[in-house]
């Protein structure tokens, strides 16, 4: 047999830590080891994209753009590797051409050699514009097929999909594998096929979760594949890739030999099982809720998601009945591969279903998107009956979707303003404008807060803590427990949060009062008790001029569906849905909840006028708080 060196790209620091630790590595946590990462000899590593980006701007502080060239410049041999959503870029909508063509060549000028691009529904219209963008950089064109199971995903798809990719112009063909539903005999048809139909290089991307991917390998690596995904052990398996050092060791003396170091290998290793210790990071291990991928087709990732999704609403029981929906809602709309954005679109959808108790009350913006042809071609048929139930008499388009995008850069740059300091915080802006501007604002201030301190000791001043129930709140509890500290107040956002020793609550008035009692402004506390010390968590409402009413006013109160956040409109620059004195119909949108990565927008179940805005515009809000209260329309 002749011998096939095999290639092996690392996503330690993407795919994996996204998929097992929520994309909680910090540019810190890789520094390290980069140097000895760069030196093993991978084909490429794997290193932005996905949900890095989103997530350096929302959760830790970090600009994803030097984030990247701080990678590159720690790695000169290996080539650097992201995953582009195609026209939905590292977001969860469309973008226009322009922002397509200005973020891939910032990223190549950043240091990306590869772009891997897939589209959710194998729609290859939607990668027109990254490709030209990334041949007009002199960069690597890797075209990705999205595998799923459905009656109308078939062998014939896959191959006429990845054809389509060549036309494209790309430069090697990856199937991407994220449900982990590939089996190894599949792999082993589908592999020789493209083979004998396509003369470029094949690389095999799988997701361990419930335990085929090793075996899928080694069928598709007898089969021809060239490259397959893998990370260091303390990031494999689950709902990751396997481990490199396993698949390393079961090729070692055959054709096929990585030829890859173990004990540098190893080094890497030990290195990330301190960042993994020293975080509380999980291990990726296969549980029987991951190994039923077989029957619900859900991917480790997005269940990882909706355990997060569902801990946010309170409603981590309900896990199993959501698991139960996805398949049903994927049914109605096509069966789209459950990939991002469409397994979160899909996913949220199943979540609200099952904690609204009405299916398909609240619909994201998304999914309506969705239903309208502005992400692609549906790969099957989508039900008539909730296609009229969502967007009634409404066409959906048959053109390209970015075809209708008129969006540009400056209207982003005008409205950003003086917050962005470079034309990168621009295209970032454009991409997630909340989560961008609040990431600016923060770097703008220095993120300083006001506290207010009282007891024995003075302390350093603390983060103010945004969402009940965070780690920020419980680090706070521990600041408080270990310090001669009786007491601390943090007022932010529109939240007072204090925390006191003894688990008692407090009985000052403020916080006394239930909601709707005359104490205007504040809604009732939610008591987080965390060992010796307990969190007062209070959110203020927006000022009204008016007391807030009393649930027998006669008032019709519109109360949040979900915890996410508040905003008034679709976009900081456009005027409110509705003010006080504003006539609403039935079925009219009041706000947006932005809530598990997706806006949301409540409608009003009432035709009234709106007497009272309860919170302000950007406010985090909980499940059942007040919004509104509506004048109901005498009949």
């Amino acid at each position: 047999m002749r011998s096939r060196k095999i290639r092996i790209t690392d996503t330690s620091l993407r795919d994996a830590h996204q998929s097992l630790w929520a994309t909680r590595m910090r540019i810190g946590h890789m520094v390290p080891a980069l140097r000895k990462m760069d030196q093993i000899g991978f084909h490429s590593m794997e290193v932005w994209g996905g949900a890095t980006f989103d997530t350096c701007l929302r959760f830790l502080d970090e600009n994803p753009w030097e984030r990247l060239r701080t990678i590159k410049h720690h790695c000169r041999r290996t080539p650097l590797q992201m995953l582009l959503r195609g026209q939905n870029l590292v977001g969860y909508r469309h973008y226009s051409d322009e922002i397509v063509r200005e973020f891939v060549l910032h990223a190549a000028d950043s240091g990306v050699d590869i772009f891997r691009v897939f589209d959710a529904l194998n729609d290859t219209r939607n990668h027109r514009a990254a490709v030209e963008a990334i041949k007009e950089a002199g960069k690597h064109y890797q075209g990705a097929v999205v595998f799923t199971i459905s009656p109308v995903h078939t062998l014939d798809h896959y191959v006429e999909t990845a054809l389509e990719l060549v036309e494209l112009g790309a430069d090697s063909i990856c199937i991407k594998d994220m449900a982990a539903l590939l089996s190894p005999y599949f792999a082993e048809r589908l592999i020789t096929r493209l083979k004998r139909e396509i003369d470029l290089p094949l690389q095999l991307h799988c997701h361990y979760i419930g335990g085929l991917a090793p075996m899928t390998y080694l069928k598709a690596i007898e089969a021809g594949v060239d490259v397959v995904d893998t990370a260091t052990v303390p990031l494999a398996f689950g709902a990751s890739q396997p481990a490199t050092e396993m698949l390393v060791t079961a090729l070692k003396g055959t054709p096929y030999d990585t030829e890859l170091d173990l004990d540098a290998l190893f080094e890497v290793a030990e290195y990330f099982e301190g960042v993994r210790e020293a975080g509380g990071f999980d291990r990726g291990v296969t549980s029987l809720t991951h190994m039923k991928v077989y029957s619900h087709q859900v991917p480790g990732g997005m269940i990882s998601n909706l355990i997060s999704q569902l801990k946010e609403q309170k409603a981590e029981d309900r896990l199993q009945e959501v698991l139960e929906e996805i398949p049903k809602v994927r049914a109605e709309v096509g069966y789209p591969p459950l990939v991002t954005p469409m397994s979160q679109i899909v996913g949220t959808q199943a979540v609200l279903n099952i904690l609204i108790g009405k299916r398909w009350q609240v619909v994201p913006d998304e999914m309506k998107a969705y239903l309208r042809g502005r992400y692609g071609k549906a790969p099957g048929p989508i039900d008539p009956d909730i296609r009229r139930r969502v967007l009634g008499d409404e066409e959906s388009i048959n053109v390209r979707p970015a075809d209708l995008i008129s969006e540009t850069l400056e209207q982003y740059r005008e409205e950003v303003g003086p917050l962005a300091r470079s034309e990168e915080d621009v295209i970032s802006f454009a991409l997630f404008p909340n989560a961008a501007r609040s990431y600016f604002e923060r770097r703008h201030s220095g993120a300083e807060q006001d506290v207010f301190l009282t007891g024995e000791a003075e302390a350093e001043p603390v983060p103010a803590i945004p969402t009940v129930g965070s780690d920020r709140v419980r680090d706070l509890i521990k600041a408080v427990e270990n310090s001669d500290i009786d007491e601390v107040t943090v007022e932010d956002a529109g939240m007072r949060i204090t925390i006191r020793k003894g688990g008692q609550p407090r009985t000052d008035p403020a916080f006394a009062q239930p909601a709707f009692a005359p104490q205007p402004g504040v809604a009732e506390p939610v008591f987080v008790p965390v060992g010796g010390a307990q969190a007062e968590i209070a959110a203020e409402a927006a000022p009204t001029g008016a007391e807030t009413p009393s649930l027998d006013s006669g008032l019709y109160q519109v109360t949040a569906p979900m915890v996410g956040t508040f905003y008034s409109s679709p976009s900081p620059t456009s005027p409110p849905f509705v003010d006080v004195g504003t006539h609403v119909d039935e079925g009219e949108a009041l706000c947006i909840l932005e809530a598990m990565k997706l806006m949301n927008e409540v409608a009003s179940e009432v035709s009234g006028t709106i007497r009272h805005v309860f919170v302000s515009d950007a406010q985090p809000v909980e499940y059942g708080q007040p919004l509104f209260a509506v004048e109901l329309d005498q009949t």
